[in-house]
């Protein structure tokens, strides 16, 4: 399940907190799958800097 969240792009302390982890254990034990996630993340941070959502 945790897999799931992560790939899901459910931010990464609630999902720690979800399995009953800190968030240091999380990216310890899911570093690889958190890498893999930079063109999601890149399309996100696009998207909503076209939206006008950036802070």
């Amino acid at each position: 399940m945790t897999v799931l969240c992560i790939k899901s792009g459910v931010d990464p302390a609630e999902v720690a907190a979800r399995a009953g982890h800190s968030i240091a254990v999380l990216y310890r034990f899911y570093a690889k799958i958190l890498k893999g996630g930079q063109q999601h993340s890149n399309n996100l941070i696009s998207r909503a800097l076209e939206e006008g959502d950036a802070p």
